[in-house]
């Protein structure tokens, strides 16, 4: 071969390897930093020494303390939430235990009200429930329970309350300016390339039927998120199961309760990628499988809370 042809192949073989290192670095750079939080649920915490019908309730502690250990090991956590039901009753000394437990975390924690966190007749009112979890949680600013954050570039966190608190029900119901506000962090997140992360403690689309525990207007949320054309995860509990479904471009996420079969809580890893959004899910089960064992005897419907494979672990891919 001559020294013109082995020339010329050289430089074509060059421009060849110079566009496969061009085209993955420039899909690599399209990556946003992956943001990486844990998804708590239902952690009831109480001060009973029996447990309910399904409930582990006196066991709440040391299930509660056996959680906060297991987050604490895990490396690179941006945050913590827990979307509801931080306590079994809306009580101050509860609330105190609770906030002490979570002021344990290396990572910011936030919260989204339950239904246990808001009742009917009770001495401490959600106003008063909520300047406390403030207080002691200097990561939470807003006036109202509902806000929004930035936890890293490309994403934005939605905390809705659905909670009611002027009749007994376990029901939720997002109310007209709250779901206004929803529609504006929307548009704010799709002008804003950001995958916006919605937390509330009813779900919007439930994991088995439940009269009593629905969202009582799902359907206008869901007309608010069909407006957006993108990528959007609403995360929840409530019903105390483990569910992962995939609907067009929203992705429902319910995690279990911490003091119901499978004690277990997430680590989700989230990707956003030029062309798609990437949610990885770790789940992670109680220690104290002594505890976990009575937790499923009480239960009446283990396989119910304890969901699919597909459910607990796995990676879900939406496009854009």
């Amino acid at each position: 071969m001559s020294k013109r042809k082995k020339s010329f192949f050289s430089k074509v073989i060059y421009w060849s390897l110079f566009a496969v290192f061009v085209y993955f670095g420039v899909n690599a750079l399209s990556y946003a930093d992956t943001l990486k939080f844990a998804h708590i649920s239902d952690v009831h915490l109480s001060d009973k020494t029996v447990d309910t019908s399904y409930k582990v309730l006196s066991h709440s502690k040391e299930l509660f303390k056996d959680e906060i250990e297991q987050i604490n090991s895990i490396p690179n956590l941006d945050f913590v939430i827990v979307t509801g039901d931080l306590a079994d009753k809306p009580q101050k000394p509860l609330l105190e235990q609770a906030c002490d437990q979570m002021n344990k975390l290396k990572s910011p924690w936030y919260f989204a009200f339950g239904n246990h966190d808001a009742a009917v007749g009770t001495s401490l009112k959600k106003d008063k429930y909520f300047d406390y979890i403030k207080k002691r949680n200097k990561n939470i600013k807003s006036e109202t329970p509902y806000y929004s954050f930035v936890p890293k570039k490309g994403y934005r966190v939605i905390v809705l309350d659905a909670t009611i608190d002027n009749k007994i029900t376990a029901n939720g119901e997002l109310p007209k300016e709250q779901l206004e506000w929803l529609d504006e962090q929307l548009d704010l997140s799709q002008k804003s390339n950001q995958v916006p992360l919605i937390f509330l403690h009813h779900p919007l689309h439930e994991p088995f039927p439940s009269f009593h525990h629905r969202l009582i207007n799902a359907q206008e949320f869901k007309n608010i998120l069909d407006k957006y054309n993108m990528p959007i995860a609403v995360f929840s509990g409530h019903y105390h199961a483990t569910k992962v479904y995939k609907e067009g471009h929203i992705l429902h996420v319910s995690t279990p309760s911490l003091v119901t079969y499978p004690c277990a809580f997430r680590i989700v890893s989230v990707s956003n990628m030029k062309h798609q959004v990437v949610f990885n899910f770790d789940y992670r089960e109680t220690n104290l499988k002594d505890v976990q064992k009575k937790a499923k005897l009480l239960t009446f419907s283990s396989e119910t809370y304890k969901g699919e494979d597909s459910d607990r672990n796995g990676i879900v891919i939406i496009e854009k």
